[in-house]
């Protein structure tokens, strides 16, 4: 069974790149993330060499996974960032990032926000409200700054071919700014003299099932923008989908590449692509703790939980459960489900799953984008520990170490107040 060049089961073992991932859990117990560099560089080549024709810069989105390696590893290989809040600002400053290569993107940055970054010299602010204009124009001149680049993030109203909930270039969306206000906004630049309005950002959802949205979008955009030549850079965002399936097929990238070149000839091309790298790149590792039968069914239930991987609750996302070691025990219908006490705590519904027993170890599959990155305390739980696997293949290290009760407690406080 072959998930990517890194994932993968041979002789009846599940492995990632060199290594038995059974090998890993067993040193660092469960649930533990685990993470191919090696994929991730692919990735990153891979979409890379597929945007060239356009001249794509790529800005790796870190709110997919803001894991210090990866963010290491991808800006090593000349990736940008596209950070949508102060702390992924710091996050990938501190991994090596430059400050010219972020772009801060987000529907609410807060004045704070806003000042942290231009006194960090950010390349790029993606705008979604004509008051944020103001903000970052007002800070610019208070700390001296003497131009700001900045793209107007366009709501196109437009419906992705993708889930609702991931969605975010109709109308009835929080995001973006419509035509009138992107207009408004271009027309006043003269109001804003620390701001350079020199681009126009477009993101309408996630998982898009295929071009046709985006090539609405993009024709909209194009005639916004065409009376503006001081407007030289569209920012397409992300959106890019992966396979969460074996069986299932996503569009071609060059296929995707060679319809949107037309629209954006002329125009410099960024690209802000995050679980088209990373997702695939990562599973989470759990341990079984019990096996339930009532009902007529059989409940796994696992260490893992909506607390290291909310998508299935949240989305009603799909991930692949393998065991770690092949058993010879047959196939069963199950549920995967976590300890948390939620209803909705749950991996897998009526899923065909590998016969388990109490102890048997599984991964949940295609987990590097949007794991980690959401996971929380709900109950009181601990978060993970986060492993990598180098680009050599053979070698692996703890990027981040697993939460303790000492963590848990570390912030609360007791502090009388009067008023």
């Amino acid at each position: 069974m072959i998930f990517n060049n890194s994932i993968r089961v041979v002789d009846a073992a599940l492995m990632i790149d060199d290594l038995p991932v059974y090998a890993i859990a067993r040193e660092l117990e469960t649930p533990v993330y685990v993470y191919s560099l090696k994929r991730i560089q692919e990735n990153y080549r891979r979409l890379k060499a597929a945007f060239a024709p356009v001249g794509a810069r790529l800005h790796y989105s870190a709110k997919a996974n803001s894991n210090a390696a990866i963010l290491r590893t991808l800006i090593d290989k000349g990736a940008g960032i596209d950070a949508v809040s102060g702390g992924e600002i710091a996050r990938t400053l501190r991994a090596g990032a430059a400050a010219q290569d972020i772009v801060f993107a987000g529907v609410g940055k807060t004045v704070a926000e806003i000042g942290y970054a231009i006194e960090r010299g950010i390349g790029w602010f993606n705008v979604e409200n004509e008051l944020e204009l103001q903000y970052i124009n007002e800070a610019a001149s208070s700390i001296g700054t003497e131009k700001v680049q900045v793209a107007l993030r366009f709501n196109p109203e437009v419906r992705a071919d993708t889930h609702p909930q991931i969605s975010t270039g109709h109308g009835g969306a929080k995001f973006g700014l419509t035509a009138a206000a992107i207009g408004k906004a271009l027309a006043g630049a003269e109001r804003y003299p620390n701001l350079s309005i020199c681009g126009v950002h477009l993101h309408i959802g996630s998982q898009l099932g295929d071009s046709a949205a985006t090539l609405q979008a993009l024709a909209k955009t194009r005639q916004l923008i065409k009376p503006y030549p001081n407007i030289h850079t569209i920012n397409l965002g992300g959106g890019l989908p992966v396979a969460y399936r074996q069986d299932q097929s996503i569009p071609s990238l060059e296929e995707l590449v060679s319809e949107i070149a037309p629209h954006v000839h002329g125009y410099q091309v960024l690209l802000e692509p995050g679980r088209a790298i990373v997702a695939d790149a990562g599973i989470l590792v759990a341990t079984v703790l019990y096996v339930k039968e009532q009902a007529g069914k059989i409940f796994y239930i696992i260490d893992a939980s909506m607390t290291e991987l909310i998508r299935p609750a949240l989305y009603g996302a799909q991930h692949e459960i393998v065991p770690l070691t092949q058993p010879d025990d047959g196939w069963v219908v199950a549920q995967v489900v976590g300890p948390v006490c939620e209803s909705t705590d749950v991996l897998a519904s009526d899923r065909e799953i590998a016969r388990l027993q109490v102890g048997d170890r599984v991964a949940i599959m295609t987990a590097g984008a949007y794991g980690m990155a959401m996971a929380s305390n709900y109950n009181s739980r601990l978060r993970p520990a986060e492993a990598v696997v180098a680009v050599d293949g053979d070698s692996w290290s703890v990027s981040r170490r697993r939460e303790t009760i000492g963590d848990l407690l570390y912030a609360n406080v007791s502090e009388s107040r009067k008023v």
